[in-house]
């Protein structure tokens, strides 16, 4: 059950999150459609607003232009009046003035070229231009003319056409008409040859999104509206697009984790359950085993069964082993469930270390006897009273005993060595049993853990022993260390600070 629950609660997750960004996602898609089709009509908007300002602001400076233009033609000096206008004139570059027979009467010394110029011109103005009078604005080539009727001083009509300065225009006119426009497009003018005449940003990358012509001032030319990279619609409904799926994407990493955390707590929360319940188990087979023996040996003798001294003898120290065993067992239950409560408490003093390390030794005498085993004491000389819970650490030192006695394998030989290395008391067990693989050397000092071997899951015990060892180093300021090798055998070191640390846990 708890294998499949991640699957189920990410199915769950998943099947509304992707059903929420296909809704996004479609929103989306709808909005830039509108969104898009919005900002073309504004930019058609402003590219025609644009087309209108020029044509009047072209209009207003024709009208002044062509005003002064006739009050030259009526001064008795036409050629040095025209040339004095010609030079305020900055929108015109050249100016050529042809009557109706096709004479050219401006300027008065004039090259081919320039009459070949004024010949074109002549050519494009209609017959009723003479008669109704106005003007024309037309386009020749790279050229754009203003073509216009005028009086001369005696009366008689004559053709002034006005080649425009586009330089001019695009500094003095679009320039100064365009150039405060705030939008988020750009707006440029173009040529007869589609080529920008003026822009007001660059059009490199940009997109053109609506054009509006100018076919009366600036014939062939028209006003363009670009869109900058990045500012279309489509671009922004992109970023949006990002900017929702990064927001989704973190948030189902976020679930997954979460997933992933609750999963490996409820996990762990099983496990943990598992090896309590396998604790419950070792501890009650643990409790069962001396138990047993004492009433098997204590119904003997009750009985009257054992008749010489020497026997009974025997049994009495059987019940006093098993019974010291039973303490020991019932020891570090209470031990560890003070510990887990946070009620644990050392009463640190001076004490000797051979007394204790020989009276805990002593403890195990007879298992050891038993079972063939061979003890190798090595306590240094002089050392030194070391501040510690004598009870605690006896304990501490008889759990690793009694490990060694219960993973040895068939070399039956333990080393009990004490000695003083820099600041620290080491006390040391080895056995030369099954070993410890080095992946669990860490966790063999967590509460209820067992080195998952075959080998090892045989033998009793309630999985705290090394927990509680570690807890005691702890709290005397010292720490436990293991050094071990598979089928080679472990050796345990508590180490001890040889000043006084005292501390409660």
């Amino acid at each position: 059950m708890i294998t499949r629950l991640p699957t189920l609660a990410l199915t769950a997750i998943l099947v509304p999150a992707t059903i929420l960004a296909a809704l996004g996602y479609v929103t989306l898609r709808q909005w830039e459609r509108s969104a898009e089709l919005l900002f073309r009509e504004q930019a058609r908007d402003v590219a025609m607003m644009a087309a209108g300002k020029l044509d009047m602001v072209m209009r207003e400076a024709d009208k002044g232009l062509l005003s002064r233009l006739q009050s030259a033609l009526t001064r008795p000096d036409l050629g040095p009046a025209l040339d004095a206008w010609r030079a305020r004139a900055s929108l015109v570059r050249d100016v050529y003035l042809v009557d109706r027979t096709g004479r050219l009467l401006y300027p008065t010394v004039a090259k081919g070229e320039e009459r070949s110029v004024a010949t074109r011109i002549l050519a494009h103005i209609p017959e009723t231009l003479w008669d109704s009078g106005g003007q024309r604005e037309l386009a020749l080539g790279d050229q754009i003319v203003l073509a216009c009727v005028v009086r001369s001083r005696d009366g008689a009509p004559a053709l002034a056409a006005l080649v425009r300065d586009v330089e001019a225009i695009r500094r003095e006119i679009l320039e100064r008409a365009l150039g405060g426009l705030e939008a988020p497009t750009i707006v440029a003018v173009m040529d007869h040859a589609d080529r920008p005449v003026y822009s007001g940003g660059r059009l490199g990358q940009a997109d053109r999104i609506a054009t509006a012509p100018l076919p009366d001032v600036l014939p062939g030319w028209r006003v363009a509206v670009y869109q900058p990279p990045g500012a279309s619609p489509r671009a922004s409904m992109r970023r949006q697009v990002a900017v929702y799926t990064a927001a989704l994407g973190l948030l189902l990493v976020v679930i997954l984790v979460g997933i992933v955390a609750t999963y490996r707590v409820m996990r762990r929360e099983s496990e943990m359950a598992r090896l309590k319940a396998d604790f419950v188990a070792n501890v009650s087979h643990d409790l069962k085993t001396p138990l047993s023996v004492i009433r098997m040996f204590g119904e003997t003798l009750e009985m009257g069964r054992v008749t010489d001294d020497a026997t009974r003898q025997e049994y009495y120290r059987v019940i006093t082993r098993e019974s010291e065993r039973l303490s020991r067992l019932i020891d570090n239950v209470l031990d560890f469930s003070r510990i887990e409560g946070g009620r644990q408490r050392y009463d640190m003093v001076p004490t000797a270390v051979e007394p204790l390390v020989r009276e805990t030794i002593e403890a195990f005498s007879y298992p050891m006897a038993q079972q063939g085993f061979k003890v190798e004491v090595d306590i240094a000389a002089d050392l030194p009273e070391v501040v510690m819970d004598a009870d605690a650490v006896g304990q501490a030192l008889a759990n690793l005993l009694d490990n060694a006695i219960k993973y040895s394998g068939e070399q039956r030989q333990i080393a009990v060595a004490a000695r003083v290395e820099g600041e620290q008391l080491a006390l040391s067990v080895a056995d030369r049993g099954i070993g410890i693989p080095p992946e669990e050397q860490a966790r063999i000092f967590e509460k209820f853990y067992r080195v998952g071997r075959s080998e090892t899951q045989g033998r009793r015990g309630s999985g705290v022993g090394l927990a509680l060892v570690r807890h005691v180093m702890e709290a005397h300021g010292g720490r436990v260390t293991v050094d071990s090798r598979p089928a080679d055998g472990s050796r345990f070191t508590l180490w001890l600070p040889v000043r006084a640390r005292g501390a409660d846990a």
